[in-house]
């Protein structure tokens, strides 16, 4: 598969970068997932489907095609230089012009403001680049990191959607956290006229 589209987002941290994954990523990116498996396990329900290099390989592959007809985003977080985690709109609703955001992150990058910064570079090209009114992410009740990531940036919690996702052998809610282009619109406006 050719190694086309390329995207590649700046963050505030100056050294993370945020790029769509290139099949020669697919070793760094698995043994990223695999260093990382029992800490993603406690809210990620993909990991027993992740096994092997050929399965990264397969995601990314299915993620650039997606990328290209427009229908999901998954960009890898690269801190200076290394592969760290995956975040971007893995839902895009060109109709009602939102999306929901996912991520991960590398559990030694953890409490570092890295996550909060990609998801601030993504939330720009969802509302600049991308068209979108709305972005919402959701996470689990008790993942603190992901709703701590929500708060920081201004997103309102909608609600919990009870038995939402299966998770290996149990069910578990999630909490609705969305973002406007409007409110987005009034946090640059204030952070640029203080």
């Amino acid at each position: 598969m050719p190694d086309e589209p390329t995207l590649l987002l700046l963050t505030d941290q100056p050294s993370l970068r945020l790029r769509l994954l290139r099949t020669e990523d697919a070793g760094e990116l698995f043994a990223l997932v695999d260093r990382n498996r029992a800490w993603l396990r406690t809210w990620l329900p993909w990991l027993d489907a992740n096994t092997t290099v050929a399965h990264s390989l397969s995601f990314i592959e299915s993620m650039r095609l997606d990328h290209a007809s427009g229908d999901r985003l998954a960009c890898g977080l690269f801190f200076k230089g290394d592969l760290i985690g995956v975040a971007g709109p893995h839902v895009i609703d060109r109709a009602n012009r939102a999306c929901q955001m996912g991520y991960w992150l590398d559990e030694a990058h953890t409490g570092q403001g890295l996550m909060t910064s990609a998801v601030r570079a993504l939330i720009d090209h969802a509302f600049t680049t991308m068209g979108l009114n709305r972005v919402e992410i959701r996470a689990a009740p008790g993942n603190d990191a992901s709703q701590a990531v929500c708060e920081r940036l201004g997103f309102i919690r909608e609600g919990v959607i009870r038995d939402a996702e299966w998770l290996y052998d149990h069910y578990v809610d999630l909490t609705v956290n969305s973002l406007l282009l409007r409110e987005w619109k009034v946090q640059r406006s204030e952070e640029e006229n203080p």
